[in-house]
């Protein structure tokens, strides 16, 4: 699992804490103090910072102060708030529920599409079942169909619905149009760096942590976990290979969002 990069850091800030009211920015200096606490120093705060308002996903503000900020964009927000559903509420997934499939087409004159509906149907979590034919759980139908039209590229697919009839069966199959092993480490990493993080927070050995501990150790786990429910599409588990490590990833990084998420509010509205 890639390392912590102070822009994902930055992006993982505003969605677990900068959605203010009145869409109010965050003061440069208490992105500073915030982005520190998780080991970023100012300088690669404010590049990335920069980096993130080229790509309009951060605007500059003024707080109610007078103080120099940055407020989520329109699109930021919605990409954020997209996210949530994903990252927060993983629905269960059931075999009867069937399947999504996306078929498109793009002219060679704007072949550039074609590169962007691909990188984006795969960060949904759709599996590739032949050329040009994308795949996913069903359950993922209303998320591509809002991503798709938000994106611009409704015209060029055309989506439909339905079961798998064979000739494989489903688990064999499944294991073509996704590269479960790779999603398998993903896991496994998650549970590696996140386990023990919890483990410790039960134990509850030494002094008592306080604010600033519970927003580090979340903010980490959600950097570290907010990828992996894009990654790995959700699919039951009868089609999965044994001892697959996905429900006891999400199982951490939920107990860690019930005892942390709030926790470590505390220390951000010292800044806000």
């Amino acid at each position: 699992m890639a390392e912590h990069t102070p822009r994902s850091l930055i992006v993982t800030l505003y969605g677990a804490y900068g959605r203010l009211p009145g869409d109010a920015p965050l003061p440069v200096s208490e992105l500073i103090r915030l982005l520190h606490a998780v080991g970023v120093d100012a300088p690669a705060v404010r590049s990335s910072v920069s980096r993130l308002k080229r790509r309009g996903l951060l605007v500059p503000a003024r707080t109610a102060e007078g103080a120099a900020g940055y407020a989520l964009s329109a699109d930021a927000r919605q990409l954020l708030d997209d996210g949530d559903r994903r990252i927060y509420r993983r629905p269960v997934p059931v075999t009867g529920d069937g399947w999504v499939l996306a078929v498109f087409s793009v002219p060679e004159a704007e072949r550039h599409k074609r590169h962007l509906l691909r990188s984006r149907l795969g960060h949904l979590g759709f599996g590739t079942a032949a050329p040009g034919v994308w795949i996913a759980p069903a359950g993922l139908y209303e998320e591509t169909r809002h991503t798709l039209e938000r994106l611009e590229l409704a015209p060029y697919v055309e989506l439909f619905r339905g079961e798998h009839l064979g000739f494989a069966a489903t688990a064999e199959a499944v294991a073509r149009w996704w590269d479960l092993e790779a999603i398998a480490r993903l896991h496994l990493d998650f549970l590696e760096q996140q386990e023990p993080v919890l483990r410790a927070w039960e134990a509850g050995d030494g002094p008592a942590p306080g604010a600033e501990d519970a927003y580090r150790d979340y903010l980490r786990a959600l950097d570290s976990w907010r990828r992996l429910p894009y990654a790995d599409p959700g699919l039951p588990a009868e089609l999965l290979p044994k001892d697959w490590p996905g429900g006891r990833s999400a199982e951490v990084f939920g107990e860690l969002h019930a005892r942390l998420r709030d926790a470590g509010a505390e220390f951000v509205r010292r800044a806000t």
